[in-house]
């Protein structure tokens, strides 16, 4: 039998989460509705999962979670709740917590949870997965856009045709320029760059997105 630890500070939420769980025997639960004891009670007393309220006034629950694993470091505790976990994301994993089960989860669906939880798998639904996917994406976006020069539209032309394999001469043709003009400008160009040569500026621009569909 597991033994769990459910703290919410809605005492019907407790206790229909209590009777769900001891339905069949499988899991021992005790509820809390106050954080008072808490810290005494896990040291106390072992259990396999924990299950905390998002908000528990004045605390949050990944708070107290922090606090329970400093005090019991092997602790395996999921946030439990019905409000939007994504802006706490960065801060329940920093913190080692185990995952979210939110509080509209059948049955099947929290047990399941449970048992993920305990096999030391991290619990998360779909949708926020995916969401913490968005935002990496965003972050990394926003990280290559702050790395990009601002280039003016002729030296990403100029950037295309060394990417095809002209050499200055043919370019500055393309252009409509003299050669000194365009050694002048690809000396720039190299400096907003941070490069030294043409093989190392065309590989910089397709890094940063500026040439992603030449073909060298």
């Amino acid at each position: 039998m597991l033994n769990i630890l459910l703290l919410d500070d809605h005492p019907a939420v407790t206790e229909g989460t209590k009777l769900i769980l001891e339905k069949d025997g499988e899991f021992r639960v005790t509820a809390l509705n106050s954080f008072e004891g808490l810290i005494e009670l896990v040291r106390q007393e072992r259990f396999d999962i924990m299950l905390f309220d998002l908000f528990m006034p004045p605390f949050n629950g990944i708070d107290l979670a922090a606090e329970v694993i400093r005090t019991v470091p092997d602790s395996c505790i999921l946030i439990y709740t019905g409000f939007e976990i994504a802006p706490h994301l960065n801060r329940l994993i920093d913190y080692g917590l185990a995952g979210y089960v939110p509080k509209t989860s059948t049955r099947e669906q929290l047990v399941s949870a449970i048992r993920c939880a305990m096999r030391k798998e991290v619990v998360l639904p779909l949708d926020v997965f995916r969401a913490m996917r968005r935002t990496q994406q965003e972050e990394r976006a926003a990280k290559s856009d702050s790395a990009r020069p601002d280039l003016l539209e002729r030296e990403i032309e100029i950037l295309r045709q060394i990417a095809q394999g002209r050499g200055n001469r043919l370019i500055a043709e393309q252009l409509c320029m003299s050669q000194r003009s365009l050694e002048y400008q690809l000396t720039h160009l190299f400096q907003k760059l941070g490069v030294k040569s043409r093989i190392e500026a065309v590989g910089k621009a397709k890094d940063i997105g500026i040439l992603e569909h030449i073909v060298v």
